[in-house]
């Protein structure tokens, strides 16, 4: 897709998109789908932990997963790094949006070398989230394999290789408060 697209033909897309939002606190769960909700999205599924979550991108092939970062018995990084296994995990492309409560840098490194594409923190305005999945969806990178990193291309490449520092360097990750 290209960012020629009309703002109406953006809400159109945005608007036709299955996401599935997973966090433990079903609370949480419910905010994020009344965002969603108020974004236009009308096909929102749940998962409550991580091997729900797998099952239920196995089956239904979300469009973007919205995922926790700390959850019982399969963490967000966890998930992540089963997802992110092209050859043993079916849609190891599917965007991922990290959206947690932790705003620590290391969790931000963390993610981005795990391959997310966005990190948001909570509490996130409904604003914040369209934002990202506009991105996502306007200006979509394409998964490569950099060494042990599998995901989305990094937004800018430095000099021909790059190595972790570089790879955080470049990747473009929001931390909205």
């Amino acid at each position: 897709m290209s960012a020629k697209h009309t703002k109406k033909q953006i809400e159109n897309i945005i608007q036709s998109l299955c996401i599935l939002v997973v966090d433990d606190n079903q609370y949480m769960r419910k905010m994020i789908r009344n965002l969603l909700v108020n974004c236009g999205i009308k096909d929102i599924y749940e998962a409550a932990d991580g091997i729900a979550a797998l099952d239920a991108i196995r089956t239904m092939a979300p469009d973007v997963v919205i995922l926790d970062w700390e959850m019982p018995m399969l963490s967000g990084p966890e998930l992540v790094r089963i997802v992110r296994s092209p050859g043993v995990f079916p849609t190891p492309d599917i965007p991922i949006i990290i959206l947690t409560g932790h705003c620590e840098r290391w969790r931000v490194v963390e993610a981005v070398r795990l391959g997310v594409n966005e990190y948001l923190t909570k509490p996130v305005s409904a604003k914040a989230l369209y934002d990202r999945l506009v991105s996502i969806i306007t200006q979509p990178r394409p998964s490569v394999q950099l060494g042990d990193y599998y995901g989305p291309e990094p937004r800018k490449l430095v000099a021909d290789s790059v190595d972790d520092a570089g790879l955080i360097a470049t990747a473009s990750v929001a931390i909205v408060d």
